[in-house]
């Protein structure tokens, strides 16, 4: 990881490290190198992302997959600063590393991991998305930011703010390319494979979690609904009601293990803490800057 863009990341993850080293009898470089490399090396867990910006309001959407077995690790976190950082609240698979986040100015960031055939020294997805989500306030700042980071992981970031701005960038060491809504309606969406330039063959057998599936579910719904979709709609997806996206054979050993959804207009934040085609969403605080007198 390139501590130069990051380094209050780099002090949070060394204390991390040192403390669970040492409940685990085990090497602070060990517990370091996962924590660093996360996200940059296969295989890739398969998450599903989307953002709709129409009459109704700005909508966020995000259903995380991964290994059923590693459940009782994955955590939903509120993080606040005493400094000018922004509070947000997230959910990660990934201890302090994000993966999903919507913060206090009305900022929503989600990631997919996408296979990384040459990475790089430089920060991986789930900083990248921390980074963003502590430091700017809308998507195009957000943009403008994350082309100036060394990029060690590919992946997609699926961005929206309350002003009405969505997009996904599809990012990684070779660059940075970014998707904003077209004729197709007022969406985009995401899952674990670039569609621009930066595509590059998957290896044979390379599993993506019917990645490809999950794409044509959401593009499919989203043409046909997104001029009306409000957040009722986006958990109606999310839950597999309208197409594949999270129906998983746990016996796999996988599963969606959490679905996040927000109106970033009327500041409303919706998590279900399991597959939310069997786990009700449950609201939550949507973060608040301390004396700022915003609702």
């Amino acid at each position: 990881m390139d501590t130069r863009h990051f380094p209050a990341a780099l002090e949070e993850l060394a204390g991390l490290a040192a403390g669970l080293a040492a409940g685990q009898n085990c090497r602070q470089e060990d517990l370091e190198t996962v924590l660093f490399t996360t996200y940059a090396l296969p295989p890739a867990c398969g998450c599903s992302c989307l953002a709709v910006s129409n009459g109704n309001g700005v909508f966020f959407g995000r259903n995380s997959d991964f290994l059923t077995a590693l459940e009782p690790d994955y955590t939903h976190v509120t993080y606040g600063f005493s400094d000018r950082a922004i509070p947000f609240t997230g959910n990660t698979t990934s201890f302090v590393q994000m993966e999903d986040t919507v913060n206090a100015r009305g900022l929503a960031v989600g990631l997919t991991s996408v296979y990384t055939p040459r990475p790089r020294p430089g920060l991986n997805a789930g900083m990248v998305l921390r980074l963003l989500a502590e430091t700017c306030a809308a998507v195009p700042e957000a943009l403008d930011r994350l082309r100036e980071l060394p990029l060690a992981s590919c992946q997609t970031l699926t961005l929206a703010d309350d002003a009405g701005d969505i997009a996904v960038a599809e990012c990684g060491p070779e660059g940075v390319r970014v998707e904003w809504p077209g004729p197709a309606g007022p969406f985009v969406c995401a899952t674990n494979l670039f569609h621009s330039d930066l595509a590059d063959p998957l290896p044979p057998g390379l599993d993506t979690w019917r990645a490809a599936e999950r794409y044509d579910t959401m593009r499919r719904v989203l043409e046909r609904e997104g001029e009306t979709l409000g957040l009722s709609g986006v958990q109606t997806l999310l839950t597999g009601k309208k197409g594949f996206l999270c129906q998983y054979d746990r016996a796999a050993g996988r599963d969606t293990v959490w679905s996040a959804a927000c109106d970033l207009t009327r500041r409303r934040c919706l998590l279900a803490e399991g597959n939310p085609g069997r786990t009700a969403f449950r609201e939550i605080p949507f973060p608040v800057e301390r004396g700022n007198g915003r609702p």
